[in-house]
């Protein structure tokens, strides 16, 4: 891939429409009911029968926040109602014994990630709780193997904890900071010092841990050029492993916290542009490498090192350097990906504990992977993750003409190539440094599900 990255504002103006982030292909509206327990048991059967079985990845969804973030999209439970995560705590134990014995004990559990909610709601002793179950029912890989990481809200740790943390197995952590400015934070009701970030990322170094990942919100209420300038200069200064720059989508139509935003608040278009723009030129500036999308990451970090040798990957958490793995979603509405398909759990506790009582998993909803798909998904997961698709390979793993396969696609980028934005060649695809922002618009022309009017997605860029 092209290490160089060229922010063209027109372009990006021209190309900024809604798209899905294909942290899976098919996308998630693509997934139905008819897909059910069975399904997935028989898909952990066949994992198993595999000539070489995939090593183990496992999400835990922790959804519990003691406040809302007005900005948050993700799947939540307000409550100050501490006996509710130790309720949910059982539940999930039941379900990692459940989802530990269909797998071989021969295959190794390489990568870890607490999601959230907020996992640091738990208490260090229940997330010790959590680990120790999970060490119960799968073969966790050896330390210097395997990523064990946890998102953290720091409010709700001290650096005392993060210590213990690091004891408890985890060698990744990903603190959630947005944006340093006071009025900005009180405009979306997450009122965090600096202070506090610095003293636990310090913590976080002298605990030992591999990695520090500070997220990053551009485009939220009364933020600036310069007051965002301001936290990226405190954020370069924390020197952080990996930062991770999400545009804020705001949809309250859809997600209900965002109508407590005010609307006078809200930056005008260009101005997201400008934060991204000054973003860009920043971390870049400051030595870290564009990995894609919304991630950075310094030189020496796995994910630039994957980036440079050709082994970059994605996952339902984005860029990750352990992606090939079958991906098992714990807790409600996480989701999975196992041999040929993918699964997510109900969404309501009530109904998560009910299934569990019965013994049963509480799968709700997935998908089948068809050769087509399969397909497709090899295409976008190369262009999105090296930059570059030689047809020849994909004709090879897949018994295709690729030109002939995807005339329609090819004729479709077109617009692209004119742009500037990628070169169509007769044996490849390849994106142009004015065309890495616009990643995800070149995988949207080999989406055969994607609707041209769909308006469900965040902006491409």
């Amino acid at each position: 891939m092209q290490d160089e990255l060229l922010f063209n504002r027109p372009l990006v103006e021209k190309y900024d429409r809604p798209g899905p982030r294909y942290t899976s292909y098919p996308t998630a509206p693509q997934f139905h009911a008819a897909f059910a327990e069975d399904d997935y048991r028989s898909a952990a059967k066949r994992s198993n029968r595999a000539a070489a079985p995939k090593p183990l990845s496992v999400y835990v969804h922790i959804p519990f926040c003691k406040s809302l973030c007005y900005y948050c999209a993700c799947n939540k439970i307000i409550t100050h109602n501490t006996e509710r995560a130790d309720e949910y705590l059982q539940w999930l134990k039941q379900e990692i014994r459940v989802q530990g014995a269909l797998f071989d004990t021969t295959r190794q559990m390489t990568q870890l990630h607490l999601g959230g909610g907020t996992p640091t709601y738990l208490s260090n002793a229940q997330l010790g709780e959590l680990m120790a179950a999970l060490d119960d029912a799968f073969h966790f890989a050896a330390p210097e193997e395997r990523e064990f990481s946890l998102e953290v809200d720091p409010r709700t740790v001290t650096p005392e904890q993060v210590y213990e943390l690091y004891a408890l197995g985890f060698n990744r952590l990903s603190f959630g900071v947005q944006d340093f400015d006071h009025d900005v934070q009180q405009a979306v009701n997450r009122v965090q010092s600096e202070k506090q970030v610095v003293s636990l990322v310090k913590a976080a170094r002298e605990a030992g841990f591999e990695s520090v990942s500070v997220d990053l919100i551009y485009g939220l209420p009364l933020q600036t050029v310069k007051s965002f300038d301001t936290t990226l200069t405190k954020i370069i200064d924390l020197q952080p492993d990996r930062i991770a720059a999400y545009s804020y989508a705001h949809l309250p139509e859809l997600f209900k916290a965002q109508r407590l935003i005010r609307p006078e608040d809200m930056p005008p278009p260009e101005r997201k542009l400008e934060l991204l723009e000054l973003t860009i030129n920043r971390l870049t500036a400051a030595g870290y490498a564009y990995i894609g999308m919304d991630h950075f990451a310094l030189p020496n970090d796995e994910l630039s090192l994957a980036r440079e040798n050709g082994t970059l990957q994605r996952n339902f958490q984005g860029y990750s350097t352990h992606a090939d793995c079958d991906m098992i979603g714990l807790g409600i509405t996480s989701i999975g990906k196992v041999g040929d398909t993918y699964s997510q759990n109900v969404k309501e506790t009530a109904q998560y504990q009910h299934r569990l009582d019965e013994g049963r998993l509480p799968v709700f909803r997935g998908y089948r992977l068809s050769d087509d798909d399969r397909l497709r998904r090899d295409v976008i997961n190369t262009l999105m993750c090296h930059g570059r698709l030689e047809f020849a390979s994909i004709e090879a793993q897949h018994n295709i003409d690729f030109r002939s396969y995807f005339a329609s696609a090819l004729a479709s980028l077109e617009e692209m190539a004119d742009d500037g934005l990628i070169a169509l060649r007769d044996h490849e695809i390849e994106v142009l440094p004015s065309g890495r922002l616009m990643i995800r618009n070149l995988a949207m022309a080999f989406d055969a599900y994607l609707k041209p009017t769909e308006n469900r997605y965040s902006r491409t860029v």
